[in-house]
């Protein structure tokens, strides 16, 4: 087919092909409704198509412009940060999203764009929002490393619902918490038989010699400090375990073979033997102060408050207090006294506590420790310091006054290291340290009425000094 053919079956008879796709496409239009319309959502007018191009960039008129109601909250306002995921302000930040933060507070100073706060760009209006800041006040080294994460709790103890657990971190094993420890009721039957066993073991050894004695209070401070150890580990902290094991032991072997001056050494001795351990690790994963905290803790707590016993003992050796008073019986009669104090205050406080206790202690510590077992306690204890001193079985307390002052000092100091041990359960949500002493717990929580009451107890030995006849 020629040329002229062609032009003739593109433009000749409509009947032929069929009427134009456009209606005289080149006419001018005169009616405004004509015009090439998308409803009423259309972005405004739009230029003819026979006018020449701009060069301009389309602009879309906002909701406000087009008098509509404001649709933003319907658009994903996270699209233009590509395929990020929000990042919230309790999550872990990765390392990329903590630089670009920093990049962008320093295109901020410098007259750039800051993520701190929403940015409206007037051509979309649409808020523009920064991924999450990272929180004032969080450890840069991330304090969740080597220590257990608490729940949030407010100032009144109980967790807050708004914060919840503080997550893990990045590619660490998913944990879940314990359910908080309930208490049960005591079984009396064996805690009293273990409590006369563990009495009459005592009593032997003062009987027989101080060394006795001696092995007793080691092997009680070490099992302690191996109990405390533990479940701190088995809790999340990571401690200078061996370290602190050795320190609580040597401290009482120190305070009874040198003396008081000792213990200072002993203890600059393990905090360098604790720093020394952190020191070898790889970096700051160890989490060394708060670690390095935790096991000054254990050795001051039970290593160094434990030696008192050693050092109490020891002065049934000291020449000084035979010549004054001729009996070597000066430190094991003061730790059998003691002992009965204690043991008094613990079974007053247990019964008085159990008949009429109506007002707790300390409410977030133990509700079972009430005020009126409290009482019942020092009454019990000061009783039983009395009838020592009317028996005249004391050949170095001979004083009643000085007796009934003892009981008065075991009285506050028991039950101080009674609430002690409790509040570092509750913070751990555990029930006891141990199990080893059946019936009763662990050894630490056996002793824990003890290791406040020795230093006091030491002290006012010199204070009094109940060996001289008055």
């Amino acid at each position: 087919m020629s040329d002229d053919v062609s032009r003739r079956g593109r433009h000749g008879d409509d009947d032929d092909f069929g009427p134009p796709l456009f209606d005289d496409m080149t006419r001018e239009i005169d009616d405004p409704s004509d015009e090439l319309s998308f409803g009423t959502a259309d972005t405004g007018p739009l230029p003819h198509w026979t006018a020449p191009p701009t060069g301009e960039m389309p602009t879309t008129l906002s909701p406000a412009q087009q008098g509509l109601a404001d649709h933003t909250d319907d658009l994903d306002v996270w699209s233009s940060f590509s395929n990020d995921a929000p990042v919230w302000s309790d999550d872990p930040v990765p390392t990329g999203e903590v630089e670009l933060a920093s990049r962008d507070a320093d295109d901020s100073r410098s007259g750039g764009i800051s993520f701190d706060d929403p940015v409206d760009d007037p051509s979309e209006g649409i808020p523009r929002r920064g991924p999450g800041r990272i929180t004032i006040g969080t450890d840069p080294t991330d304090d969740r490393m080597g220590r257990p994460m608490p729940k949030s709790r407010s100032r009144s103890g109980r967790v807050d619902p708004a914060r919840g657990a503080r997550p893990a971190r990045p590619g660490a094993p998913a944990t879940t918490r314990p359910p908080a420890p309930v208490s049960s009721p005591r079984d009396m039957p064996t805690a009293v038989a273990v409590g006369l066993i563990i009495a009459a073991a005592f009593i032997g050894a003062l009987l027989v010699a101080p060394p006795a004695v001696l092995a007793i209070i080691v092997a009680v401070v070490g099992l302690a400090a191996v109990e405390f150890f533990d479940k701190v580990s088995e809790k999340g902290y990571r401690p200078a375990t061996v370290a602190g094991i050795v320190a609580c032991v040597a401290l009482p072997l120190a305070a009874y073979w040198v003396g008081e001056t000792a213990l200072p050494l002993v203890m600059a001795l393990a905090f360098a033997a604790g720093c020394l351990t952190f020191i070898s690790s790889s970096g700051l994963e160890s989490s060394p102060m708060p670690n390095m905290a935790i096991t000054t803790l254990g050795v001051t707590w039970i290593g160094l408050m434990g030696a008192f016993a050693a050092l109490i003992l020891s002065l049934s050796n000291l020449t000084l207090f035979n010549a004054v008073r001729p009996t070597t019986d000066v430190g094991t009669d003061t730790l059998f006294l003691l002992a009965l104090g204690v043991v008094a205050n613990d079974i007053g406080a247990l019964f008085i506590g159990s008949a009429a206790g109506r007002t707790p202690l300390r409410q977030w510590i133990s509700p079972n420790k009430t005020v009126e077992g409290f009482i019942g306690g020092a009454l019990m204890t000061v009783v039983a310091m009395i009838v020592v001193g009317v028996a005249e079985k004391s050949d170095t307390w001979n004083s009643t006054g000085d007796l009934i002052i003892l009981g008065l000092v075991v009285s506050c100091t028991a039950p101080l290291g009674d609430l002690t041990e409790s509040m570092f359960k509750r913070n751990l949500e555990i029930k006891d340290f141990g199990s080893i002493v059946k019936g009763h717990g662990g050894v630490l929580d056996r002793f824990d009425g003890f290791l406040f009451t020795l230093p006091a107890v030491y002290y006012l030995m010199f204070i009094l000094q109940p060996w001289v006849t008055k």
